[in-house]
């Protein structure tokens, strides 16, 4: 893989990873109703959408924006690392939504490691 055809891997697995937040952090916000039995099942109380939605929307932009993108992949991670737990407390093993999260972190620190010159300085696996 040529330098130029990672990089451009790596803007497409993150715009894709940005594209999912803002999705989620949008429904949180203005559609809280539809992910309300999905709350339900997880414990969480349908109040804390009001809190949760501009989290995850705060992600996705810092992630979005090179000079912030490490601190959004940590705080990303977090995110969805949270959201893991959730399912495994509730014994979710291996439900869609642990796999989607699982997913996601993979692709926001892939998309972050193939696009971004000092996270591949720190972790050369690629030259």
């Amino acid at each position: 893989m040529t330098l130029q055809s990672a990089l451009w891997a790596g803007r497409i697995m993150s715009a894709f990873v940005v594209i999912a937040l803002v999705a989620d952090g949008t429904i949180q916000l203005f559609a809280p109703a539809q992910i309300a039995s999905m709350l339900q099942e997880t414990g969480f109380a349908m109040d804390l959408t009001r809190v949760v939605g501009p989290i995850i929307l705060a992600c996705a932009i810092l992630y979005a924006i090179p000079a912030t993108a490490v601190l959004g992949a940590i705080l990303v991670t977090g995110f969805l690392g949270g959201a893991i737990c959730a399912h495994v407390r509730i014994g979710e093993l291996g439900s869609p939504p642990e796999i989607i999260s699982l997913l996601l972190g993979a692709m926001t620190w892939g998309g972050l490691y193939l696009r971004a010159p000092r996270v591949r300085a720190i972790l050369p696996l690629i030259r």
